[in-house]
């Protein structure tokens, strides 16, 4: 397990210093402010900073808890035993932290404002991915948009109630479970981070989080699409990309409801990120009366798939769905074509990469794949953000580095105006239903505080990626869609006990 921390420290107004020992990076040039040096605090958050402040370690704030009407946007028709009235329905209240957090006082004597970063950025043998590490390249340029994101915090001044710059502390994710939670437990008690963001394989994932929780610190993750790793009910995590769920249902209204695709395929990498990708297709299609008629997997990194393809073509698929990443994608892609099948293909968000372009070359005409935001957006912010990592970095911002960027901006947001306290960090993100207005677009948290916000698809025309939206799309989210899913919080200076002692 390697272990770096990379001090981010800036002139106040004045340059950004380059990280030492980051992976592959170019010495940062003077920043210019991205915003003035204040906090926009709105009315609903002000309230929720009166109701957490001054409460004693016996007391919970009086705050009203999300509750969605329908849980991740979920069709009525697509969700499970949805011809019957269930017991009891998961998911849909917000999860409360009721602990003593809140009262603990903020430190003195601080230099810095340490924040946590966790991710793939070394190459390791990894049991949880199924072999050698495979998520550098996702884990690198995650790590560069927060970095972006922190320099240009320092440069509008820091921690603004101190004056002091923040400083990264950087983890690699080698993908085994006991480093992992090694790795926050090292970042939570000694390094003593605020909050920490990362990381990408799902597996590493739940096992953080769980640890995370243990530790009473912000986990907010922006590289981990796996529909569960939300589903845990634990008060502590965030995540700002929306998931292969959400993004898997569009893709499934997309083949059925537009293409009338009826005998679907699948083939799929053997890991975590594979497995629980496809299971939303797979759900969908049942429910919709037009079951996958055969699911393939296949070990990361193979360069035959004629078995998994022979066996798709003897089931008639008439279309194949590949989740995995870019090379194993396109490699699978070349090898259809060259035996002949002709089926729409349709792939999950990593294939919409240069490298699955590189390896497919013109079979990649055509290809639709699901995608987490419209990087092509002409909006300021978007168009800020890819210039100013464009000058920083001197390439191109893609999804991984997005998300991260949006992620950090959040929990840096979430420190200037709770304080510093990691219970009041993680109130200031659990009860704002203001969307977040980000470079990756509008992150609307929901009552599990995850990102339901709105997923697209990229479909290869003419040499390009062209993303479209359900609109665009003309699919409806939902005939009869629920009411607003989360009602705006309704918080007081009050406070009330525990549940134990009311």
């Amino acid at each position: 397990m390697r272990h770096a921390t990379f001090v981010v420290l800036a002139a106040m107004i004045c340059a950004a210093p380059a990280l030492a020992a980051a992976p592959e990076e170019k010495p940062a040039p003077a920043a210019s402010p991205a915003a003035a040096p204040q906090i926009e605090v709105s009315p609903e958050i002000q309230a929720v900073l009166r109701a957490i402040s001054g409460l004693s370690a016996f007391q919970v704030p009086n705050l009203k808890l999300k509750i969605d009407e329908r849980y991740a946007h979920t069709r009525k028709d697509l969700k499970p035993f949805h011809h019957v009235q269930p017991h009891k329905e998961h998911f849909l209240e917000q999860m409360e932290y009721t602990g003593a957090g809140r009262a603990v006082p903020e430190p003195e004597n601080l230099k810095t404002v340490k924040m946590g970063f966790i991710g793939p950025l070394y190459p390791t043998v990894s049991v949880a991915t199924g072999g050698r590490s495979h998520e550098e390249l996702l884990g690198t340029k995650m790590f560069q948009g927060t970095q972006l994101a922190l320099e240009e915090a320092n440069a509008r001044g820091g921690y603004l109630a101190r004056k002091i710059p923040f400083e990264l502390v950087v983890s690699n994710d080698n993908g085994l479970w006991g480093s992992s939670g090694n790795e926050i437990i090292k970042q939570a008690y000694k390094d003593q981070v605020w909050a920490i963001l990362g990381t990408i394989d799902g597996a590493n994932s739940h096992i953080a989080i769980r640890v995370a929780l243990k530790a009473e610190i912000v986990m907010m993750n922006s590289g981990d699409t796996d529909p569960t790793f939300i589903e845990t009910n634990i008060p502590w995590v965030c995540r700002c990309i929306g998931d292969d769920r959400q993004m898997s249902y569009l893709l499934a209204d997309y083949m059925h409801r537009v293409l009338d695709v009826k005998r679907a395929g699948i083939i799929r990498a053997s890991n975590r990120y594979g497995r629980f990708g496809v299971r939303k297709i797979v759900d969908s299609g049942r429910r919709v009366g037009r079951p996958v008629v055969l699911e393939m997997a296949y070990p990361v990194g193979s360069e035959d798939f004629s078995l998994q393809l022979e066996r798709l073509k003897q089931a008639g698929a008439d279309a194949i769905v590949h989740w995995g990443d870019a090379e194993d994608g396109a490699r699978i892609l070349t090898q259809m074509r060259a035996m002949g099948m002709t089926q729409p293909y349709f792939a999950c968000d990593r294939c919409v990469s240069d490298d699955f372009v590189r390896i497919a070359g013109p079979h990649a005409e055509g290809v639709v794949c699901a995608y987490p935001w419209d990087p092509t957006r002409t909006d300021a912010t978007c168009l800020g953000f890819r210039e100013r990592f464009r000058k920083r970095f001197g390439e191109e911002a893609e999804t991984y580095a997005a998300h991260g960027y949006d992620g950090m901006s959040m929990l840096l947001w979430a420190v200037q105006v709770a304080g510093l306290n990691r219970a009041k960090i993680r109130d200031v993100l659990a009860y704002r239903t203001e969307p977040w207005k980000g470079t990756t677009g509008d992150i609307v948290l929901s009552s599990a505080l995850d990102d339901i916000g709105d997923v697209f698809l990229a479909k290869r025309e003419q040499g390009a990626w062209k993303y479209y939206s359900r609109e665009a799309l003309g699919i409806p989210r939902d005939p009869n869609p629920p009411p607003a899913s989360a009602e705006p919080a309704k918080a007081t200076a009050d406070a009330r006990a525990p549940e134990a002692d009311r």
